[in-house]
């Protein structure tokens, strides 16, 4: 674990001080275990008291930058700044060690820290990460954030977007923690944390006001399980869940209307047993989980065009639609081409909002679709009888009968998750290890040897993967270690098998049917999708597109 928090810091960039705790107990000395850090870490993992103190140690840290080099060799030691600069680039890596449970070498660390670190220069216009959700001792919804620039306000309106539903909100409380207690404050300076109330919106990892995007996740659920509630209320237990998935970003709750089952989607074994915990201190509720399978995805693989139309008697919409592969990890992308002599702004904004307000899944195995955009190609409405609800319909079909066209053609792809691995063995295991990866899909580089050890790097489906490390560790007699890294969903190793194994219908889960609702002589018909174009209202003409649009904050009117 310290390893993979260890790559993780070292991903987002984050400058870090090393703290060996319980130093009072038997161990193998500072000294050796200062060497390990710098053998399993980095090298510039040094003692934190020798370079405060001017100590031989400088030396070493020297040798890790050109600029502190020639400032050692001129004049025989390394300033404060020069130290500060270095630990702000990750070159060095101060470490002081103790006992936390009888204040050992805590003062030490927190005298190094303020020794060392820079200054953070914020910018004045307001900004701010969510990093965590979490609940009052009455229920209410505490959204904890850092304050990145400018000033958060009791009172301010904030503004944000989920998907396509633009939010303006009000912060109600400006709470400061200490512990379980906590002091109302008027305003919070950058550089604060505090924990807000009225935030209804906001997940972990949002931003607020001018902070910048930040990077996607590398940790991200791969497994899915199904809920066995027991004795307990299903409805209370999808709450409960649905409660606890706000909080936890890397928690995916989701409702099978088809099976009437709670699915919940996570990274594994210990995020589930920490999950079930929670439910039974938090809500009382005992629930059991059936074996997990993989989190698949669905994509395309070459453009289709897909057409909805909903006409029951006094209802009316249509819907066309382009749908087109994106590069892996895209997500889905939304716009239009649509003039508004052809549709109106107002039905080209609903029928854009449906397709963003869910995930779509796909036909191969019921899984939803990603790294796809949509298109608005075209669409109808009609004076009388459209209602909003119709477009909705129309889109979801839409979306389904192109889908359904894309397998017809051989374009619909099935993803799995993958995950980038290292597997670092002694030499004498390289051959099991090589051999391994094969039998897993594995997709890697020749293997590189330091001293007697063997180091293989690649990536492998996460399917392949799931109880490796305690392979790893009974073939290499606890010697061997794996790391794994998210590295994203791409096209299943074994598809075929996987599909058949589904055994999903499409056209059978009516809630994402890709038949469309004609009418005729005052009664409405469903015509099976492969149909639905020829029988469509509208003929899309291309030479009245205009360029595409995105649907983002400007199209929706929110700017």
């Amino acid at each position: 674990h310290t390893e993979t928090l260890w790559r993780l810091l070292a991903r987002y960039d984050i400058p870090t001080f090393i703290y060996i705790n319980k130093i009072d107990l038997e161990n193998p000395g500072r000294d050796v275990l200062l060497a390990q850090l710098g053998q399993r870490l980095s090298e510039g993992c040094l003692d934190a008291n020798e370079l405060l103190a001017g100590g031989t140690v400088q030396e070493d840290a020297a040798a890790l930058d050109e600029a502190a080099l020639e400032e050692f060799l001129e004049a025989g030691e390394l300033s404060a700044a020069t130290l500060s600069r270095m630990v702000a680039e990750r070159k060095l890596f101060p470490c002081f060690a103790g006992s936390a449970l009888k204040d050992q070498g805590v003062d030490e660390l927190l005298d190094g820290i303020c020794a060392l670190i820079r200054e953070q220069a914020w910018h004045p216009e307001f900004a701010a990460r969510v990093y965590r959700v979490s609940r009052g001792d009455r229920g209410e919804r505490l959204a904890w954030v850092k304050v990145t620039g400018g000033t958060l306000r009791a009172k301010q309106v904030i503004n944000g977007r989920s998907g396509a539903e633009a939010w303006e909100q009000k912060v109600d409380q400006v709470r400061i923690y200490n512990g379980e207690k906590y002091e109302l404050a008027q305003e919070v300076a950058a550089g604060g944390i505090c924990a807000v109330t009225g935030l209804a919106h906001v997940r972990p990892g949002d931003v607020l006001g001018a902070e910048p995007a930040g990077d996607a996740p590398v940790i991200a659920p791969v497994l899915t399980y199904t809920v066995l509630p027991g004795e307990h209320d299903v409805h209370a237990v999808f709450k409960a869940l649905t409660e606890l998935a706000d909080e936890d970003p890397m928690l995916g709750v989701s409702w099978n209307t088809h099976l009437e089952q709670i699915h919940l989607q996570l990274m594994g074994a210990v995020q589930l047993e920490v999950e079930q915990r929670v439910l039974a201190d938090r809500f009382g509720l005992s629930i059991a989980f059936e074996p997990g399978g993989i989190l698949y995805k669905e994509t395309i693989s070459q453009p289709v065009e897909g057409v909805g139309h909903f006409e029951p008697l006094r209802h009316y919409a249509e819907v066309h639609l382009r749908l087109e592969p994106l590069p892996a990890g895209s997500g889905g992308q939304f716009g239009t081409v649509t003039s508004t002599d052809e549709l109106d702004l107002n039905w080209q904004r609903l029928a854009l909002t449906n397709a963003m307000e869910r995930d779509h899944l796909g036909v191969l195995t019921g899984s939803p679709v990603t790294d796809v955009r949509i298109t608005l190609t075209g669409g109808r409405a009609h004076a009388k009888h459209t209602e909003g609800g119709d477009f909705r319909q129309a889109t979801y079909r839409a979306i389904r009968q192109g889908l359904m066209q894309a397998r017809e053609a051989g374009a619909a792809v099935l993803l799995e998750p993958w995950y980038h691995f290292e597997l670092e063995v002694p030499g004498e295991c390289v051959g099991r290890a090589l051999s391994d990866a094969t039998r897993m899909g594995a997709e890697y580089e020749p293997p590189t040897m330091a001293g007697d050890r063997a180091t293989l790097v690649g990536r492998v489906p996460a399917s392949e993967v799931q109880d490796y490390a305690l392979e790893v560790a009974a073939y290499t007699s606890g010697r061997g270690h794996l790391y794994l890294e998210f590295a994203g969903h791409a096209p299943c190793h074994d598809a075929e098998r996987v599909i058949e194994a589904a055994a999903y219908k499409p056209e059978a889960d009516l809630p994402n049917t890709p038949d469309s609702v004609f009418c005729s002589h005052g009664a409405g018909y469903t015509v099976k999708w492969h149909d639905v174009p020829a029988t469509a209202h509208v003929k899309v003409d291309p030479a009245t597109f205009r360029p595409w649009r995105a649907a983002d904050a400007e199209f929706f009117g929110h700017m």
